[in-house]
């Protein structure tokens, strides 16, 4: 008798143990928290207010990032939208996935272009793991709202709903209904995109109350064409430009965006989910010159210059980030990968390693990171754009950024340029010849990385080039049409 009531105690014990471990598991799993990612199309590092916007009025996103961590040198995997955002899915730099521009590398008029450029892929390759077949696999609802501009449908690399994705870069038929959309079905008359797309994500949040989900609202916002709300554009119309931005139009788009990012996290208050939500706002790279201004930095979409990569970002998370912190350590898209899996307690994918490194150390302010570099690789050309001197706002090229120090290389002659950003940030200065040691330091850094990254460097001479050429191009010369008397 005594050896079977002994026997029946350890049962007792080892079923409370059991199933106290299972409850903490399902407690620790309902904890996890939610994301919502804004990932805005264009948006310069100064088109927010609170990263210095004097003209833009962006009251719910300056709200959002007091309430969470302001990172003032964030940055952008690339210059422009598709390898930009293949980085942030696949958590990987541009050369281990291929997606290096948006389309044709060759951009711009032949007889300019010195190198061939390397070739590139439009689709990212669906051996890559991405974030959202990550929280897939553990157990998040995952949408895609607007623009994808990976592959023909998200839902084949981790999205559950899809609103508004395909290989566009930009909306077909304009942001006024109707869409030209074949994922998004058109709205009254009219209607604005980036409503309708603030429309769906919150009825997707309501949906989805009970359920752990990951929201990427991806807006179209604030790329071409630019095209806003008529009365948000008469509210800019009489408002003084302020450094150097005073585009009525494109405000009243900044605008629109601003009051959708508001309406999301008041669902988020409603529905009493923004306690244990993360939320992301981030853009993809710099900003249309043609429209606005990234002042003081040098450059803008389409550059390696800081106008062209360096971005607004602000993170929330309620309980772990301290309200109104700011964080000035360099981090880039690539990190945002691993920071929402440790985030959300899901596990790495093992079948590739991560380029990126997770931000919740800053984001808690118990840690910082290891790395001390960060890399662009852009072998390619892209054709210049109003206010540009010269056939393309960039020729091949690379940029490291290592402390304050970030160097410049263009393939097309080797020249490379040295900058402190700490005393230079509108990089006007090139320390190139004054800071020698410095810059083979980084130049040799940048080398070993192409290396192990594999990254292509273009040689091949393009047999179209004229070396002859001048820019910009001189009319003909023809005889003059005598006037009739």
């Amino acid at each position: 008798m005594p050896i079977i009531k002994r026997f029946l105690t350890l049962l007792v014990v080892a079923v409370c143990f059991f199933t106290s471990h299972s409850m903490a598991t399902a407690a620790e799993r309902d904890a996890r928290p939610n994301v919502v990612f804004f990932f805005i199309d264009d948006m310069g590092w100064k088109d927010v207010g609170f990263m210095g916007s004097k003209y833009y009025e962006t009251p719910q996103i300056d709200k959002l990032a007091s309430q969470g961590m302001v990172f003032t040198n964030a940055y952008a995997c690339a210059p422009n939208c598709a390898p930009s955002r293949a980085c942030l899915m696949s958590g990987l730099y541009g050369p281990r996935h291929g997606v290096f521009t948006v389309g044709n590398p060759a951009r711009g008029n032949a007889k300019y272009r010195k190198l061939v450029p390397t070739s590139n892929k439009t689709v990212l390759d669906a051996k890559f793991v991405t974030v959202a077949e990550a929280l897939q696999k553990a157990g998040y609802v995952t949408a895609s709202m607007g623009k994808w501009h990976l592959g023909a449908d998200p839902k084949t690399q981790g999205f559950t709903v899809n609103l508004g994705g395909n290989t566009s870069g930009s909306p077909r038929g304009g942001y006024f209904s109707p869409y030209r959309n074949p994922q998004l079905s058109d709205g009254p008359k009219g209607e604005y995109l980036t409503d309708r797309l603030t429309d769906e994500a919150v009825k997707f949040i309501a949906a989805n109350r009970t359920n752990r989900f990951f929201l990427y609202l991806t807006h179209y916002a604030v790329h071409t064409p630019i095209q806003g709300k008529p009365d948000l554009i008469e509210k800019y119309k009489g408002k003084k430009p302020s450094g150097g931005q005073g585009n009525a139009t494109y405000a009243a788009m900044v605008d629109s965006t601003d009051q959708s990012v508001g309406r999301v996290l008041a669902k988020l208050d409603e529905l009493g989910l923004a306690k244990n939500t993360v939320v992301v706002f981030f853009s993809d790279n710099g900003g249309y010159g043609p429209a606005t201004s990234m002042k003081p930095l040098r450059g803008s979409k389409g550059m390696l210059y800081e106008g062209g990569i360096r971005e607004p970002l602000t993170i929330r998370w309620p309980g772990r980030i301290k309200p109104g912190s700011r964080c000035d350590v360099p981090v880039i898209g690539v990190d945002l990968y691993p920071t929402l899996l440790e985030a959300t307690g899901t596990v790495v994918p093992k079948k590739k390693p991560l380029d990126g490194e997770s931000l919740v150390p800053l984001l808690k302010q118990s840690g910082s990171l290891k790395r001390d570099a960060l890399y662009w690789h852009f072998p390619c050309y892209l054709q210049a754009y109003r206010g540009i001197t010269g056939p393309f706002r960039t020729t091949p090229a690379a940029a490291i950024r290592i402390g304050n120090y970030k160097l410049l290389e263009f393939f097309e002659d080797g020249r490379r340029e040295l900058y402190d950003l700490s005393q230079d940030i509108g990089e006007s200065k090139n320390l190139l010849k004054t800071h020698p040691e410095k810059a083979k330091e980084l130049h040799d850094r940048m080398l070993a990385w192409r290396e192990a990254v594999k990254a292509p460097v273009p040689t091949t001479v393009n047999p179209k080039y004229d070396p002859n050429a001048k820019w910009p191009p001189g009319k003909k010369k023809g005889k003059k049409k005598s006037k009739k008397k």
